[in-house]
């Protein structure tokens, strides 16, 4: 493993492809890479467990090239279990997940690891983003990504913040509790988190991915609601660890955790509430005012009854 010791050095880049039933659109994916001005790369691709003709396409694509390994799951393990094994088997100094549905730009690979040989003491990197169609053609630009206040965090500042084209140095994510296999959602999100506690974060003010919108996106359907959940559970995470180690960077207060749970179990009362749910309902209802008993208590309770 080459480590950021030197600006002349040339590093190799991992590039990170967690693919499940998206074969038909790697090859986008794919010509994306192979256009990169920057050709010091590797290409990790872990299909997990994918129903669709994925492995062969893929297979098909890259054919003997050395630079792509291509690995399978035996079961369906899902986005964490994938996503970490994709860091594992990465042998680059600087690493970044690239979704198999979407391309980078040409000068994506070398604007980042310039910058990472910039700026040794950054452990991540994030951009700009496009919306795309299916075709590959604009849409929209990304509504996230900045950089953040001096003195807040990734957790406090907000959501939307570090969004994609992300990379960060091996050396960093090696201190972190690693990619989480549990999740199913929030992978991302969660593994932010846990880069900005060891190292800090560069925002590059420059599009360098584009995300193709279609009726797998999270942000296009059902999805977006069990994303909300995981989303959760990686902020919750990220407090108690924070907390737990006496880490320096900016956390919740224990005001703003309260309210972050009631908010969200009361979400959930209101969902429960139009799918007809009646003990799922009243489950989140207390759970919301157990979080926070005062927290919006008249409006809360009035909504029982609506």
């Amino acid at each position: 493993m080459v480590y950021m010791n030197s600006k002349d050095t040339v590093m190799l880049f991992s590039i990170l492809i967690a693919n499940y039933n998206n074969g038909h659109f790697f090859k986008d994916c794919y010509i994306s890479i192979l256009n990169q001005a920057y050709q010091n790369w590797e290409v990790i691709i872990v299909d997990d467990c994918s129903t669709d003709d994925s492995v062969e396409v893929i297979k098909d694509c890259i054919k003997n090239d050395v630079r792509f390994k291509l690995f399978t799951n035996p079961l369906n393990k899902g986005c964490g279990y994938t996503k970490n094994r994709c860091a594992e088997l990465a042998r680059g100094a600087i690493i970044g997940f690239l979704d198999p549905d979407d391309t980078i730009t040409t000068d994506a690979l070398q604007i980042m690891v310039e910058e990472h040989k910039n700026n040794p003491e950054v452990a991540i990197i994030t951009s700009k983003y496009d919306l795309v169609d299916l075709n590959l053609n604009f849409k929209n630009l990304g509504s996230h990504g900045s950089s953040i206040p001096l003195g807040k965090s990734y957790l406090t500042f907000g959501e939307g913040a570090l969004t994609a084209f992300a990379s960060f140095k091996k050396e960093f994510y090696v201190k972190t509790a690693n990619i989480d296999y549990k999740m199913k959602r929030a992978v991302d999100q969660d593994l932010y988190y846990k880069l900005e506690e060891q190292g800090e974060h560069l925002f590059i003010d420059k599009v360098l991915y584009n995300y193709r919108i279609h009726e797998n996106s999270i942000s296009a359907n059902e999805n977006l609601f069990k994303a909300k959940y995981w989303h959760f559970y990686a902020m919750i995470n990220a407090y108690e660890r924070r907390m737990k180690f006496n880490l320096v960077i900016d956390n919740f207060t224990t005001l703003q955790i309260k309210k972050l749970k009631s908010n969200y179990y009361y979400s959930r009362f209101e969902r429960s509430k139009t799918r007809n749910q009646f003990c799922v309902k009243y489950y989140f209802f207390f759970k919301s005012i157990i979080a926070f008993p005062r927290y919006k208590i008249r409006y809360k309770l009035k909504s029982l009854f609506r």
